[in-house]
């Protein structure tokens, strides 16, 4: 089946549907180089959603994350109702990502402790909550397994980046990709990045669902 990733960044979602079994497409507004698939830089909200047979879209989160509460923040464009109201009009299957806090639709939430993202000496696990809104009745019976004697390593910007229970951490790029799961971004693509494994849970499901469509 083929999937459409819109706002595609530099492809951690991608990757994760390319393991559940899908062909991916990319489109981003901005020259992707490191996007592992095909890719079209493109106006995510132009371009054309003929022939393929689910929809991924993850619009910029600056208007809704934490940073938009810095003294310095500025002011983004929200793209998420315009995004919403082009995937709901296509009577696609479709999946929005984004960061708590943005009001997504009855979405559910993954944490990276849910699939045991860590770095590989163990010493700091990931969370990166993250929402997923979708018209597939997607739902998630899988749990946050923070444990508390662990660092938290943060994977914010082009720096170390911060624990999300506070104090620098000063972690690598190295170390950020082992616990994102992706080898083939450089700092600035990760902080933007979703670890493949949730897209892959999501694309694994979304097929279980295909599948009883088809028998039915």
């Amino acid at each position: 089946m083929k999937l459409l990733d819109l706002f595609c960044g530099a492809g951690g979602a991608a990757m994760g549907y390319h393991k559940a079994g899908f062909e991916v497409v990319g489109v981003d507004i901005h020259p992707q180089p490191h996007y592992p698939f095909e890719f079209h830089q493109a106006d995510a909200l132009e371009f054309p959603l003929k022939g393929f047979d689910v929809i991924h879209a993850s619009p910029p989160c600056q208007a809704y994350s934490s940073l938009k509460h810095m003294w310095n923040a500025k002011k983004h464009v929200d793209f998420l109702p315009a995004t919403r109201a082009r995937l709901v009009a296509s009577r696609l299957p479709y999946i929005i990502e984004n960061v708590r806090g943005a009001p997504l639709i009855n979405p559910m939430v993954l944490c990276g402790t849910m699939f045991g993202l860590q770095t590989a000496d163990g010493d700091a696990e990931l969370w990166r909550h993250r929402l997923f809104e979708s018209n597939m009745g997607l739902t998630v019976d899988l749990e946050c397994n923070h444990r508390k004697l662990k660092k938290v390593i943060g994977v914010y910007g082009s720096s170390g980046g911060k624990s999300v229970r506070g104090g620098t951490q000063g972690f690598s790029v190295k170390k950020r990709r082992e616990a994102m799961g992706i080898d083939w971004m450089n700092g600035a693509e990760l902080s933007q990045a979703i670890p493949p494994a949730y897209t892959e849970f999501i694309g694994k499901r979304l097929i279980e669902i295909f599948k009883k469509g088809e028998k039915a």
